[in-house]
């Protein structure tokens, strides 16, 4: 951003504002994305976690949480197949093993997104804080030049 040193007027600072408000939901829009991505990255290193843990189970016994802090012990019939949904509402039937690859690999993906939305966010703060300064520049300029002007005006009045 070009900085003058010029007296700001009030269009500039009026418009300086309008980018400064459409930043900020930018930035809103950036901030929800990434908490998505933060939540469905940790959603998804769970059920890593969880069938690993049903692996795991000697006799193939799991605590099934089912809401409300409840949870039942069940026991898995099939604990080497798992629906898994892909994406776009589709749902397919993968080894265990295959689904937590499945999964590492959108872990991965979300956290490369993640990175690069955290970025973006960053560089619109940035921009955002910029324009800021600018505008409180503006104002500082404003209201220091309606102090050399009121002294000026009450000298012609006594005159």
């Amino acid at each position: 951003m070009v900085h003058n040193v010029e007296q700001m007027d009030e269009r500039e600072l009026l418009t300086l504002e309008h980018y400064l408000k459409e930043y900020g939901q930018q930035a809103e829009i950036f901030a929800r994305q990434l908490e998505l991505l933060v939540n469905g990255r940790m959603e998804a290193l769970a059920a890593i976690e969880a069938l690993q843990g049903i692996h795991d189970a000697a006799d193939g016994t799991v605590l099934l949480q089912i809401g409300a802090g409840a949870s039942v012990r069940v026991k898995v019939l099939e604990p080497d197949t798992i629906l898994l949904n892909i994406g776009a509402d589709v749902i397919v039937e993968r080894t265990s093993r295959d689904a937590v690859e499945f999964l590492k690999d959108r872990v991965m993906e979300m956290e490369a997104s993640e990175k690069k939305v955290a970025e973006a966010l960053n560089r619109l703060r940035s921009q955002m804080n910029e324009i800021a300064k600018r505008i409180e520049q503006g104002y500082q300029q404003t209201v220091q030049s309606e102090r050399v002007a009121q002294p000026a005006a009450l000298g012609e009045q006594d005159e």
